[in-house]
């Protein structure tokens, strides 16, 4: 199997996709072992010559940065760093997002800048590459200072402590390192501290919700141009002329997508007795490309935060520096992310207008979708759950960014809140995928009200795809298994 070397190379979101994509188990490259390496020795010289205090090194934390620690106290200042910085709660973080804080918070550590023992970057190493996932809760961070509470949770295991999710079962860690006839880390001075300061819990739901927003973006494309299609639309506003003269990338990507998905059409083809359609359907490039853009934007941030170290105090072994600022500050993530939140709630939002416009009886279409509608209600109500999931969305989009609470008694006065932007980003991009499924089930089944004539090959192929999963609705039945299998396909596919 192919293995991925973490190393100083730049890790781009689309080789992260991959390593997950297809489980490749991780390894230090050589440069990333003697960079942390030197680092350490560094930075035990200098603890060892230097008589001056170092911000959480030797002396406390956060508002107790002037009290100085003895030499002999240094490991217990860490772990004790660790064990009451653990208070998390909410929910516990799923697991594809678990993994992900993992290989980040490891490449974060392969810099050389962290000051900790290659051993403890090993174990970090060895977690991943056997699925030991430690149990980490969504809330309890700032995102500032770091992503203190759960990458403390994340920490725990090192030590023995906590709990992890290990061959299907959540265990004690303690049991699981017993099992493995492994020792619990100890850890040295300023270890704790690169552990918990860090963007990675951020960074993880960041990268994991911009990898969602790629395939969302390409759906909503896709299933726009089949509501298109069944709705008896107009493809004069998705000419090149129209966005060429407007520039904005996204809007012609989408487009000229748009075109190519119906390419072959009998139905887009047709002669249309209407001049124009509503804005759902004609200002698709307009606002699918907008969403586009922002993914772009969005993913440059975040790759240059996931190839960055993040902790403090950053160490300088070269320079002979180690400086306490403010690197673990989610200010650049948390904007991004809250603005991603934006862009994918809208690709919901116009999605349930054209959910509407399909149930509503224009255009030739039966009302509400079914034969007989009256005895049945058909697709009336899954309008409404789309409705009230894009509402709910509205609201998640309040940005998290503009928050600030100081903590530690004044010291940490202006915090992102960006972990807050964070989990709120994915319940925006889960809402936004099963608004999008709920169109695909409405679109293929006002498709069928135009039989004989054919969207186009590629749409086609689509729909059959979809109907071995959700069929043809006739008469009332439960919806909700059609709604769920709907969400499933486009996540499968």
């Amino acid at each position: 199997m192919e293995q991925h070397y973490i190393s100083p190379e730049r890790l781009t979101i689309a080789r992260l996709q991959e390593i997950l994509d297809r489980r490749m188990p991780i390894a230090l490259s050589e440069e990333s072992r003697q960079r942390i390496v030197r680092c350490r020795e560094y930075l035990d010289r200098r603890i060892e010559h230097s008589g001056q205090p170092i911000y959480g090194i030797t002396t406390g934390f956060g508002s107790l940065c002037d009290i100085s620690v003895g030499g002999n106290e240094l490991a217990q200042l860490q772990r004790n760093l660790v064990m009451s910085h653990a208070c998390g709660t909410g929910e516990q973080v799923p697991s594809e997002i678990v993994r992900l804080i993992l290989l980040l918070k490891i490449q974060s550590l392969s810099y050389g800048h962290s000051g900790v023992q290659l051993q403890t970057v090993e174990r970090l190493v060895e977690f991943y590459n056997r699925g030991i996932l430690p149990v980490v809760y969504q809330q309890g961070s700032l995102g500032a200072s770091g992503d203190l509470a759960p990458l403390a949770h994340l920490s725990l295991p090192l030590l023995g402590l906590g709990e992890v999710e290990y061959g299907g079962r959540r265990r004690p860690a303690s049991e699981v390192l017993d099992e493995l006839g492994w020792q619990p880390i100890e850890l040295q001075s300023k270890e704790g501290l690169a552990l918990l300061n860090g963007t990675q819990f951020m960074s993880a739901y960041g990268v994991w919700s911009l990898m969602a927003a790629r395939r969302l973006s390409d759906w909503a494309d896709r299933i726009g141009a089949l509501s298109l299609d069944a709705f008896d639309g107009r493809i004069e506003p998705f000419y090149d002329e129209v966005h060429l003269i407007r520039a904005h990338r996204g809007q012609l990507a989408t487009a000229r997508a748009v075109r190519r998905l119906l390419e072959g059409s009998e139905l887009i083809g047709r002669p249309k007795r209407h001049v124009q359609d509503p804005y759902s359907f004609r200002c698709m490039p307009q606002v699918h490309g907008a969403t586009k853009d922002t993914i772009e934007y969005v993913e440059g941030v975040l790759e240059t935060e996931i190839n960055s170290p993040t902790d403090n105090p950053t160490v300088f072994p070269e320079e002979d520096m180690i400086i306490s600022a403010g690197n673990f500050h989610g200010q650049p993530i948390a904007l991004a992310m809250d603005f991603l939140a934006i862009a994918l709630a809208e690709l919901g939002n116009i999605s349930e207008r054209r959910i509407y416009k399909l149930i509503s009886g224009a255009r030739e279409l039966p009302k509400f979708l079914v034969a007989n509608p009256g005895l049945n209600s058909g697709f009336m109500i899954p309008q409404y759950t789309a409705a009230s999931i894009v509402s709910q969305s509205k609201g998640l989009c309040m940005p998290a960014s503009v928050d600030s609470i100081p903590s530690s008694q004044g010291q940490e006065d202006h915090v992102s809140m960006g972990s807050n932007a964070a989990t709120k980003l994915r319940r925006v991009v889960l809402n936004t995928e099963r608004v999008l499924a709920i169109e695909l089930f409405n679109a293929a089944q006002a498709l069928e009200f135009r039989r004989p004539a054919r969207t186009s090959p590629e749409l086609e192929r689509m729909v059959a795809a979809f109907r071995t999963r959700v069929p043809f609705i006739d008469n009332d039945t439960v919806m909700y298994p059609h709604i769920e299998a709907s969400v499933q396909f486009l996540r499968e596919r």
